[in-house]
């Protein structure tokens, strides 16, 4: 029984304690919806209220000038440096994904060998979805290559491409990551051969003849078959390349899987003046937004393509739905719809409405850092404590909306995550503090978003988010012949595999994030970057009128983004105020 008498007195002191403590620094009885402090104490209600909210801030003034210290400057000669590490990354992996894995699709980095589509056992689809056995990587690479100036490789590449590649394959692959990695690539190279006015000049050869296109063209024929037997218009989500829809094809798709296939069919569609793809990915889009909520406008993140019920009803910013909302934003700046933006539009202020929560400005006033949270599409309640790393790139589609304050704030939380572990865990849980699951496999989109904002901004904190990532890859990613997923973010355990996107977009926005002269930043031609990272020229080829003023911002996309939208004063000070990095980072257990 003592024992018992001692556990009850500890409580009690314990709770004393806290009450004391909490009438000390004027927390007041309601103070966060999960994040430090998720206790109500309705007994220590009423004292102090008036000063409650400057005490809780105080909290984290700490040392302020320990932020301004660390992230207000970026020398020169650094970003010269970092520039070179992030090619050195670049070209660490390529050339042994070309020495050791080419043709086949992938580099498994630790091994030294290639990667192909799992053929003994059809059910991996974490394999099989995105392996189609015609050498992906070194087609999701093509325009990477001339991003880093080297237009002899490209060419070369090209050539290989052109040589090497056919979709004629017995291969089961997801149409989502054939359009955006495949298709997407071969119609950016193309464009970026036969144009010189996009954005690196004359990089074309003599022998070209559209190789490319027909070859992208080819492939979206043999996605069309996603679009047959349909009783919605929505696609299943994978195709056999030879034989169409496979028999025991599954009726459920993801939101974003159906509804990111329009910039690259459109853009392809215009391209050879057929309508078909542009058609069957609009007519998608379409279902999809037919099937939102009438109580909030929110999507669900899995439907039934045969009865347009919703499978998955959790609505967020992360996988199943990150890209759906991407590109109806950047359908409108290539093709000029306003329908597209009307939907974005919408999308974006249910988004607010719904899923936002903490408190109303990013870098004035109390309570939480805004922060975008999974719901139930019909309710709006909140179904989970966890957030995914696809999330990461919704400050980056926030900055061209012209929504620069809220995507600083969302980005500094996920920088926080990234500066405790060395990396974003797939998903973490910001009520626990810590990752739910636990492997990074070099995605880019955190990288992304920090390339859009120093674009917007020209703050230099941006310049040591992206060091910190650099680093962060070289210290616990490199191996033996490239770079590999982390299994575990906590002890940097490592998987064999080197996924195509750590070329084609993690390293890509690394180097354009330190090359201030890069053509992309230098040309008078607008551009913008696919899901997948590949440049696309924004081209009155693509749209059937000119820009309209329904845009919010009209240099969208340019080295030198500004909008008028960003105080020139800001740009000389930390993007969030000391206060607030330093709740940030204590929310996610920096210290």
């Amino acid at each position: 029984m003592q024992w018992r008498s001692i556990v009850v007195g500890l409580v009690v002191l314990r709770l004393s304690v806290s009450c004391v403590l909490w009438l000390a620094f004027g927390l007041g009885p309601s103070v966060s919806w999960g994040f430090h402090f998720p206790i109500s104490f309705n007994f220590c209600s009423k004292i102090g209220e008036e000063s409650s909210k400057r005490s809780y801030l105080s909290l984290f003034d700490g040392n302020k000038d320990e932020y301004v210290q660390k992230y207000s400057s970026f020398p020169d000669t650094l970003k010269l440096k970092m520039k070179g590490m992030a090619k050195e990354m670049f070209y660490f992996g390529y050339e042994n994904y070309m020495k050791y894995a080419f043709p086949e699709d992938e580099l498994n980095p630790i091994d030294c060998e290639g990667r192909g589509p799992d053929v003994l056992n059809p059910s991996n689809i974490n394999i099989n979805d995105v392996l189609g056995n015609y050498s992906l990587t070194l087609i999701d690479t093509l325009d990477t290559l001339l991003v880093l100036g080297n237009v002899t490789e490209f060419h070369r590449a090209v050539k290989l491409v052109i040589e090497t590649v056919s979709f004629d394959k017995d291969s089961t692959v997801q149409v989502f990551e054939a359009n955006i990695r495949i298709l997407g690539s071969l119609i950016s190279a193309h464009i970026l051969l036969t144009d010189p006015k996009h954005p690196f000049g004359q990089v074309g050869f003599k022998d070209y003849d559209n190789e490319l296109l027909h070859l992208a063209h080819d492939l979206a024929v043999r996605l069309l078959p996603a679009f047959e037997n349909t009783s919605t218009g929505i696609p299943y989500p994978r195709v056999n390349l030879k034989t169409g829809v496979p028999e025991d094809g599954i009726n459920e798709t993801c939101t974003a899987g159906a509804g990111s296939l329009l910039v690259e069919f459109g853009i392809l569609s215009r391209l050879i003046g057929d309508s078909t793809f542009e058609w069957v990915a609009r007519r998608a889009v379409r279902a999809l937004w037919s099937l939102r909520s009438n109580e909030t406008g929110l999507l669900g993140n899995v439907v039934n393509i045969q009865t347009g019920q919703w499978v998955g009803k959790q609505s967020g910013l992360g996988a199943g739905m990150d890209s759906f909302y991407e590109y109806l934003l950047k359908s409108y700046i290539l093709f000029g719809e306003k329908e597209d933006y009307r939907m974005f539009k919408a999308a974006y202020e249910s988004i607010q409405n719904h899923l936002r929560r903490g408190r109303e400005s990013c870098n004035e006033g109390e309570g939480d850092p805004p922060l975008y949270v999974n719901v139930n599409m019909f309710s709006g309640e909140i179904m989970n404590t966890w957030i995914d790393s696809l999330q990461a790139f919704f400050p980056g589609l926030q900055v061209l909306n012209g929504d620069i304050d809220d995507a600083i704030c969302l980005h500094a939380f996920y920088y926080a995550i990234w500066k405790r572990f060395g990396a974003l865990p797939e998903r973490y849980n910001w009520q626990l503090q810590a990752p739910d699951v636990l492997f990074y496999p070099l995605r880019p989109e955190l990288v992304e978003s920090t390339y859009l904002l120093y674009q917007a901004t020209k703050n230099p904190f941006y310049l040591h988010v992206g060091m910190d990532i650099l680093q962060s890859l070289e210290r616990n990613a490199k191996v033996r012949c490239g770079y590999a997923t982390l299994h575990h973010v906590v002890d940097k355990s490592k998987e064999d595999r080197m996924e195509s996107f750590f070329l084609s977009e993690t390293c890509k926005y690394l180097y354009l994030l330190f090359d201030e002269d890069n053509p992309l930043h230098k040309s008078d031609h607008k551009y913008i970057f696919t899901t997948e990272g590949h440049v696309v020229p924004i081209d009155k080829r693509f749209r059937e009128k000119q820009w309209d003023d329904l845009f919010p911002c009209d240099d969208v996309v340019l080295a030198e983004t500004d909008c008028n939208r960003f105080p020139q004063e800001r740009r000389y000070a930390l993007p969030l105020k000391s206060v607030y990095m330093r709740q940030i980072d204590h929310m996610v257990g920096l210290f």
